[in-house]
């Protein structure tokens, strides 16, 4: 024989019976805060990695440009030395030894 749920029947069959359900329905406002401070916790660095990588993408293209620059430079110091194996330290162009020869 089959039977049909109706909605709330357990409740209401407890209810006459005079069965309370014994179960808590929250948790302790301690419970609640240390929750809550724990997600707000999680929120924070997520929008903190969120600020970071922004900021690292802002570099990101600040890099791709500086090294368009780089390589125009050394185009210019292709054309008129001959090379781009210099030290960046003293300016001192160092050729190729086997080229000249």
């Amino acid at each position: 024989m089959a039977t049909t749920k109706t909605k709330g029947t357990n409740s209401k069959i407890k209810e006459l019976k005079g069965v309370e359900d014994a179960r808590p329905v929250s948790i302790s406002k301690e419970q609640l805060e240390k929750v809550q401070e724990l997600v707000n916790s999680i929120n924070r660095a997520q929008m903190e990695i969120g600020s970071n990588e922004v900021k690292k993408h802002g570099l990101m293209h600040q890099i791709g440009g500086v090294q368009e620059e780089l390589n125009a430079v050394q185009a210019q110091l292709k054309e008129q030395y001959g090379t781009v194996d210099i030290n960046i330290n003293d300016g001192m162009i160092n050729y190729d030894v086997k080229a000249d020869s």
